[in-house]
């Protein structure tokens, strides 16, 4: 349904084929990490649709990756739904990020801006420190912020790369999830992202699989060890989602222009369609609900 001013929100029903565009995306290049303000067409965050309903009224999320795609989602949704909202991103990502900044004010919740290299440890102690510092506590970890560059044969895969895809997307999340632990209470909870990937892997993104295989058994191994202290640990799967990553080295050129279309659904996702998966497992209604991954993939079939 729409709401009472008949404009179109997540809740309004509509034909999950043609309700965002479908391939083919215009050519298109970036430098690495990427911009969702210089993308053609731009990805729908949820800017215009997400509509809360108080279900994180007064929490503090912190949202690794705030700036554009799945991240930028998910910072918007929870401060609509009542949520502070602590942002990371890279510092080249800043332009991105004051418009992620701009929204959850605009939602009358508390933004601060931690921009970071996560892919270093001592990034991941100044951002929860940072958040400590200014609310006191973590409710909600978003572990979302990725690398991922396309690469066709292991032997063009440079040491260099995969180290640098596995400090990003992996220790990382070993780092920030141990600095925030001591700060969560019982009833928080931390959510990880995992992919598609981690169980169809493409073969010129085996780096990227590879971590994102990682994150889900971290994820589920941590969730057994927080579950006595009432800290839940989930996961959200993503197939192909319409973000900055794809147009900037996570996809090669060619294949750009078809991303997505492989789906059942026919066409890539757009950030806010899965906005609702980590409000879901941030929020109350989920309580029950610790080591599980939710995929959000257009259809593709996962285990």
């Amino acid at each position: 349904m729409s709401d009472d001013t008949g404009t179109v929100t997540q809740n309004t029903p509509r034909n999950p084929v043609t309700a965002y565009p479908q391939p083919e995306q215009p050519p298109q290049d970036q430098s690495a990490p990427g911009l969702a303000q210089e993308m053609d067409p731009k990805p729908d965050h949820g800017e215009d649709t997400y509509v809360g309903a108080n279900r994180l009224p007064d929490r503090v999320a912190v949202v690794t990756g705030a700036d554009s795609g799945i991240g930028r989602a998910a910072a918007i949704a929870f401060a609509r739904e009542g949520a502070d909202v602590v942002l990371s991103y890279l510092p080249s990502e800043e332009a991105d990020a004051q418009e992620v900044v701009a929204l959850v004010e605009q939602a009358g919740r508390r933004a601060l801006a931690v921009p970071g290299d996560l892919s270093q440890e001592q990034a991941n102690l100044d951002l929860v420190q940072k958040t400590v510092d200014a609310f006191g506590r973590v409710d909600v970890l978003v572990v979302n912020a990725g690398k991922q560059t396309a690469v066709e044969d292991i032997a063009e895969l440079t040491t260099e790369q995969f180290d640098q895809t596995f400090r990003t997307n992996v220790y990382a999340l070993f780092w920030v999830t141990k600095a925030a632990v001591p700060h969560m209470q019982p009833g928080a909870s931390i959510i990880t992202t995992s992919s598609v990937q981690a169980y169809t892997p493409s073969p010129n993104l085996l780096d990227y699989a590879t971590t994102k295989s990682a994150i889900n058994t971290y994820s589920k191994a941590l969730a057994q060890q927080l579950a006595p202290k009432g800290i839940r640990v989930n996961v959200v799967a993503p197939g192909p989602f319409w973000t900055a990553l794809q147009v900037s080295g996570g996809q090669p050129p060619e294949a750009r222009p078809e991303f997505g279309a492989q789906a059942p659904l026919g066409r890539a996702g757009q950030p806010a369609e899965i906005a609702g998966a980590y409000v879901h497992l941030a929020c109350a209604e989920s309580s029950y609900t610790t080591g599980a991954t939710l995929s959000v993939t257009g259809g593709d079939p996962t285990p």
